[in-house]
């Protein structure tokens, strides 16, 4: 796992819903949201049952805390030619569907996963305003087929940061699918 304290790495990646926050860009980078109080990268996915079941609260809590100057960006790094349903047009069609507020990028390359050490989907990266990893984990205690998501979780290290600057919570590591990653090139 990522240690606590470490940078955001940067990035500059493919955006499936530019209208959302309102830029005529194909693009989005880190470096788009410099005036953030704080940023919560997501690494998520269309088809993974764990993400599904967490989608309404995406939308909640974004809308809850970017009031707040909190800036959520979502990521998807699944290997598509595996996995269809997270093409880069079923983003568009799922960020539309569910009414996305944050941005929906495409991570095609899994660079960034690989630089944030994302290992499932969803997994959750707060970092405070000079983008340092504050929280690593999950969103709540919920699962597929077991209570409703709350957010719990992540909005005790929101709050925590925006009163005081620190996230002393408990953080538990996130559960769900693992990142399907592209299969290694074979050595000759």
């Amino acid at each position: 796992m990522v240690e606590l304290g470490t940078t955001a790495p940067p990035f500059r990646l493919a955006t499936c819903n530019p209208s959302v926050d309102k830029v005529d860009a194909a693009y989005r980078s880190l470096n788009d949201f410099v005036d953030a109080r704080a940023v919560v990268i997501m690494f998520i996915c269309n088809h993974c049952p764990f993400v599904k079941h967490v989608q309404p609260e995406l939308v909640r809590i974004a809308q809850d805390y970017s009031t707040m100057g909190v800036q959520f960006i979502a990521i998807n790094s699944n290997d598509a030619a595996a996995y269809p349903a997270d093409s880069f047009e079923a983003m568009t069609a799922d960020a539309e569907r569910l009414g996305y507020p944050f941005p929906y990028l495409y991570d095609e390359t899994q660079e960034v996963a690989l630089a944030y050490g994302a290992e499932a989907t969803p997994d959750f990266f707060v970092y405070d305003s000079l983008r340092r990893l504050v929280y690593r984990g999950r969103l709540d205690s919920s699962r597929p087929g077991q209570g409703e998501p709350n957010g719990s979780d992540l909005r005790t290290a929101l709050d925590e940061l925006l009163a005081t600057g620190l996230v002393g919570s408990e953080q538990h590591p996130s559960l769900g699918c693992n990142i399907k990653w592209r299969p290694a090139p074979a050595v000759r």
